[in-house]
């Protein structure tokens, strides 16, 4: 019997979950797919989803490991990675304005939003598919490094902005934290696919920012900012579950950025911002102090106040992928054994609550008492933190993982 997480269990996992992703084609791109693992054709095709998957599909392409039962072959598998960057390429391009964007449907654009989360997403998926060779994937990653560049990082503060209107006229004046740190994720696998260092640089400029916030914090890092990036610290307390701009701290956040830190360090080395290892371990400590079984069941709550106390405890998938990703990651680094016991009991819980051994994939969410619930994901929009974990254990940190897998 496979035990959660080894090396047999999580190939099982990656298989399942690329069988999981081909369900999720559309005309258009990626939809976002239900609890049994059909596409929900009521909602738009959504770039960020069509991004992931797209990623998703590269990894398995590059990864070259055998199908799970009913699940793609590597054919198939190119041939989703070609259907990601064509329709990146196609409906989901502005071919107008420029830049991608939000949501598409067969009828068009359906939101015209130009958005720096999805945006750094189209970054990441052409730069995997680049890595795995797809045609078109050297010019969808050229044209989407372009308009990062020029649209989105504010070379003067060294952040990300948020949020353009479709024709580029007018910017919104909330910064966020969430797309820079995605942005950081992006130029980390950028710069590895491309060769070009400026991408890494970039990277390190927007963590060494963050870094800066969460110590002043308490290691609770400010999502939500002004134009003038100053904290705005009881943003969406009217709206404390929101999907993307929760009130509060958001303690997957804490860990997915530990994760980063330590990517930053390891690629720009000693032209790293100073104190990233020591950083990531505050992070992963606040994070797990904070959030895991904070209110008395196992599991990590979504977000805590500004004390650390729980406000939304609905259990997150992607939150629980992050802790296993930055245990790993951590262990790797500095040799501590207790990141080890942490990376074991999780995926146990994984293993227990989160991944459906009945229909495929994980929960996408689960309520304080450990059950599948539906108030702020429904169904299991994609695969991407999943797969992730999944694969992390099996490649190094650094380079990202489509560069990593190229090499092996």
């Amino acid at each position: 019997m496979n035990v959660p997480g080894d090396g047999a269990y999580l190939a099982a996992q990656r298989a399942d979950l690329l069988r999981f992703t081909t369900g999720a084609v559309r005309p258009e791109g990626f939809g976002w797919l239900g609890d049994d693992g059909v596409v929900d054709t009521t909602r738009p095709v959504e770039l960020w989803i069509t991004c992931r998957m797209t990623h998703v599909a590269a990894l398995g392409l590059l990864a070259g490991e055998e199908p799970a039962a009913g699940g793609p072959d590597r054919t198939a598998l190119a041939a989703l990675v070609d259907h990601g960057v064509a329709s990146l390429r196609g409906p989901l391009r502005d071919a107008e304005h420029g830049g991608w964007f939000a949501a598409v449907d067969a009828s068009g654009p359906v939101a015209t939003a130009k958005q720096a989360y999805g945006h750094a997403f189209v970054v990441l998926a052409a730069s995997s598919a680049a890595a795995a060779g797809a045609a078109g994937s050297d010019e969808l990653l050229a044209e989407a490094l372009e308009v990062s560049a020029s649209r989105f990082f504010d070379d003067e503060t060294g952040l990300s902005v948020e949020e353009w209107d479709r024709a580029w006229t007018a910017l919104d004046t909330y910064r966020g934290v969430n797309a820079n740190m995605h942005t950081v994720e992006a130029y980390l696998a950028a710069g590895d696919v491309t060769g070009d260092r400026v991408w890494h640089e970039r990277a390190g400029r927007v963590a060494a920012h963050v870094v800066a916030w969460a110590r002043a914090n308490e290691w609770r890092i400010p999502e939500h900012f002004d134009a003038a990036w100053q904290p705005m610290l009881e943003h969406h307390r009217d709206q404390p579950a929101h999907p993307f701009r929760p009130y509060g701290a958001t303690v997957g956040h804490g860990l997915e950025w530990a994760r980063l830190l330590l990517a930053v360090d390891g690629t720009l080395g000693p032209a790293a911002p100073a104190g990233l290892v020591d950083a990531a371990v505050a992070l992963y400590d606040r994070a797990v102090a904070d959030g895991w079984a904070s209110d008395g069941a196992d599991g990590f709550v979504y977000t805590t106040d500004w004390e650390g106390r729980p406000v939304v405890r609905e259990r997150m998938h992607w939150v629980l992928a992050e802790g296993v990703n930055t245990a790993h990651a951590l262990h790797g680094v500095t040799g501590d054994a207790r990141y080890l016991t942490d990376e074991a009991s999780w995926w146990a819980y994984a293993d227990a609550y989160l991944i459906d051994h009945e229909l495929g994939s994980w929960h996408h969410e689960l309520d304080p008492q450990n059950r599948p619930s539906a108030t702020v994901w429904p169904g299991k929009p994609d695969t991407y933190h999943a797969y992730q974990a999944a694969l992390l254990p099996t490649v190094p940190l650094v380079p990202s993982f489509a560069a990593a897998l190229a090499a092996r």
